[in-house]
Parts: structure tokens; C-alpha cells; sequence
């Protein structure tokens, strides 16, 4: 859009509806479907305490069509957008023909510059049977839930996925070929966050490594390799949460001159290809940056003035929080103390459970966590590291605490309203 209002004639293609992962097979509508988790978990936590609701159950197909009147509309919205826009839009899978040409369909397309903003697929797992596999994309199109599920891998699709779907009543299952699950996020409070899962009726089975998935009468049965020994498991629907690639190798790349790596298109600091200085790439398509939802739409301000002004801009992904928007929520920013020691830095951690803390124990909520690091000296905040009910918002603040090198005094002397989450900051620090 930045482009096309300095002038610039601009075109975008999408295979797809226009609208992208995160609005209508993603962030989104999953986000739409963890309300209505949290909501059932709100009522399971407070029995006992004031509440009595034996029959509360979750409506998956009216759910579904709420979540739908957020993601129907959009397409048509984007695409209109763009043509008032005086923006061209095309349909269809580009591949490259030239250094700054593309393919669609019978199309050409020659252009001055090419921004390569693909996002990202599931990756290939290579095992007999993956292909009967369901993508999350699939599981949030879903019109009926079935009663035994097993997710595919330990990130954070399949932990926010099964969290959904154990509170909507279905059997859970999640097969993770490690030790650990939720690699990107603190190990201590990822132990917790898995009890909490297990609690709700989750069976997670570490060092699981999948073999071979196969149809069988009544669904799809599901054979591992354990470190201990070898497991079968039955489910109605297997459900891919085992990682994403950036969805770049049908670009035909090396038509371009555009090198590549396993994070993606190989970038400089301008998010400018290293090989083709006519090609920038952006979000979960750059070997930059981690892939997420903000990462992309930070990129993309980033390319557009690059283009428009010269490279003049660089990314900073010094401090992007992130999320696990499981019930509760697991949260992070800045550094873990892994990355913090390699980096030879001298820092103090606070570590405590708050289960026991008012604002956990006023909603009943028996797991929670935070671990925050403190640069010695200094005082400057580094790295945070939440579990617990809004996590995802209370990560923010430590964000743009650090992100302004605020340092625990600084927190100390600010006036919170209380009580609130928010609050609880004065005591982390």
C-alpha cells in the first residue's frame, strides 16, 4: 500500500484467497476458539468457589460459524481494498522467470523489484502415512469435532490445538519426538505448563518418535518409536503440529539468482536478497527474525521504505515477545538464561511459582510461573518469561520495558493500578 500511495505501480499475488495466514487460517480465528476455551476453564476453575455449572459444554459447530464471521468477509474485503487501491491482483502460484520476472499461469509480470511474502507450509515429516495427516489449517475448518485426537509434534500449534479441542471435549493425545517440548520457551516453566496439561487430560508422550501413520477401521492408528519401547495409538484424527518451513521452493529461486537457506531467502540487514539486490523478502519467507505474526508486518514496513527511500532501515529483533496461547498462557522476551550465558553476561534470576499469588489464586489457578532476568550492575531487565492468566498481555509490558532499557528500579517506581495482573510486575523485578 505504501508503495502504490508514493506512486510505485504495484502488483500481489496469492495462491490463496487474499487475507494470509494469520486472519484466516491462523492467529486469528485459533484465537477465537481459545475465548471459548478459556471461558470453559474460568468455570472448571471457580467450582466450588461461588460457581455451579455441571453441564456447561462447548457448541463446536456454532463455534465454528462465529469463528467464520470473522474470516468469511475478509477476502473480498483485502481484494477490493487493493483494487481501489489501484493495486493489480493476481490469483495464482508465481514461480520466477528472470532476475525480476515471474510466472503466473499464461501472465508475465516484469518488475523493477520483487518482494517474496510466502509465509510458511508444514514440513515434509518423510514417514509412511503423511499424507493422511490433518493441517491445523484444516483442524480450524473443522464442522465437527472428533472424539479422540493426536497431534503430531510438540510446539506450539499442538499445545494451543489440543488445549482447544481437551476443553471442547475431545480425548487428546500429543506424540513429541524429544525430551522437551516448546523448545523457544523457558524449560522450567514449559515443566509446569506440561503438568497443567496432563492435569487437564492431556496425554503427553515425550521421546516419541512417529513411524508410520495408517487407516484403519475407525479412524487412523498412529505407531512410534519410544526411547523406552514402541507405542500404538488409535485416533479419529491425526493432526500435523510438528513445525513450518517458509513456502518457498516452488518459487524457483535459482531462475532469480536468489539464494536460500533452511530459514529462508538468505538476507542482509535491509531484509535485501545477498544474491539478487532486486529482491527483499519479508517475514516467515526471510532467513531474518523469528516466525511470527508481528515479525511479517514489522518486515513489511521495512521493505516498503527500503524501496521507497533506499536501504536505510535495519530489523531489530533484539526484543519480540511471543506467546503459547494455551490455558493458561505461556509468554516470553528478550533473552533465556541459556542465551544469556553464551552472550557472557552477569544477571540475577527471579523464579518463583505464583499459584499462591493473589491474582492467580482469585481465578483458582493452580499453575503459574515467572522467571525474569535482571543484567547485574546495571539493572537493565533482559529477559522475561511468563505462565499464567494473561501472560499474553503482560509480556508486552516487560517488551517495551526492555525495548527502552528500563531497568528494575525504573518498574519499582511506577504506579500500577491494582489489583491487576500488570501489578504483579513490582514483585517480579
Amino acid at each position: 500500500m505504501r508503495c502504490r500511495s508514493a506512486g510505485w505501480t504495484v502488483a500481489i499475488v496469492d495462491s490463496r484467497a487474499f487475507g494470509g495466514t494469520c486472519v484466516l487460517r491462523g492467529c486469528d480465528p485459533k484465537k477465537v476458539l481459545v475465548g471459548n476455551a478459556e471461558a470453559i476453564d474460568w468455570v472448571d476453575r471457580l467450582k466450588g468457589k461461588g460457581i455451579r455449572a455441571d453441564a456447561l459444554r462447548v457448541d463446536w459447530p456454532e463455534l465454528m460459524r462465529f469463528k467464520r464471521s470473522f474470516t468469511d468477509p475478509v477476502p473480498k474485503q483485502r481484494e477490493e481494498g487493493f483494487k481501489e487501491a489501484g493495486i493489480d491482483t493476481f490469483h495464482g502460484r508465481a514461480r520466477f522467470v528472470g532476475s525480476t520476472a515471474v510466472q503466473i499461469g499464461d501472465t508475465r509480470l516484469d518488475a523493477r523489484y520483487v518482494v517474496i511474502a510466502t509465509g510458511a507450509m508444514p514440513v515434509h515429516l518423510g514417514i509412511p502415512g503423511a499424507e493422511l495427516l490433518t493441517t491445523s489449517e484444516q483442524f480450524l475448518e473443522l464442522d465437527a469435532l472428533p472424539s479422540r485426537i493426536l497431534f503430531v509434534g510438540g510446539g506450539y500449534i499442538s499445545f494451543e490445538l489440543a488445549h482447544i479441542a481437551a476443553r471442547a471435549g475431545a480425548h487428546v493425545t500429543i506424540l513429541h519426538r524429544g525430551r522437551r517440548p516448546l523448545l523457544h520457551f523457558d524449560p522450567d516453566l514449559v515443566d509446569v505448563l506440561v503438568e497443567r496439561t496432563r492435569a487437564l487430560g492431556i496425554d503427553v508422550r515425550l521421546e516419541a518418535e512417529i513411524a508410520t501413520v495408517e487407516r484403519a477401521a475407525t479412524g487412523f492408528i498412529v505407531q512410534t518409536r519410544h526411547a523406552a519401547r514402541d507405542g500404538r495409538f488409535e485416533a479419529d484424527l491425526v493432526v500435523h503440529g510438528a513445525g513450518r518451513v517458509p513456502e518457498i521452493d516452488d518459487l524457483d529461486l535459482v531462475a532469480a539468482d536468489v539464494d536460500r537457506d533452511r530459514r529462508g531467502v538468505t538476507v542482509n540487514e535491509y531484509l535485501q536478497s545477498v544474491s539478487n539486490a532486486k529482491v527483499y523478502a519479508a517475514g516467515d519467507a526471510a532467513s531474518s527474525g523469528p516466525p511470527l505474526t508481528p515479525v511479517a508486518g514489522y518486515h513489511g514496513r521495512i521493505v516498503a521504505d527500503n524501496l521507497l527511500e533506499g536501504n536505510r532501515r535495519t530489523a531489530d529483533h533484539s526484543v519480540v515477545p511471543s506467546v503459547v496461547f494455551t490455558v493458561p498462557p505461556l509468554a516470553a522476551a528478550g533473552l533465556g538464561e541459556a542465551e544469556a550465558r553464551e552472550r557472557g553476561l552477569e544477571f540475577v534470576t527471579n523464579h518463583q511459582q505464583t499459584s499462591g499469588w493473589y491474582s492467580s489464586r482469585r481465578a483458582g489457578e493452580t499453575h503459574a510461573a515467572f522467571k525474569v532476568l535482571v543484567e547485574m550492575g546495571s539493572g537493565r531487565l533482559i529477559g522475561a518469561h511468563l505462565l499464567g492468566m494473561h501472560a499474553e498481555e503482560v509480556i508486552n509490558l516487560f517488551a517495551m520495558a526492555m525495548r527502552a532499557g528500563l531497568t528494575s528500579s525504573d518498574i519499582k517506581d511506577m504506579l500500577f493500578a491494582y489489583p491487576t495482573h500488570a501489578s504483579d510486575l513490582l514483585y517480579m523485578v
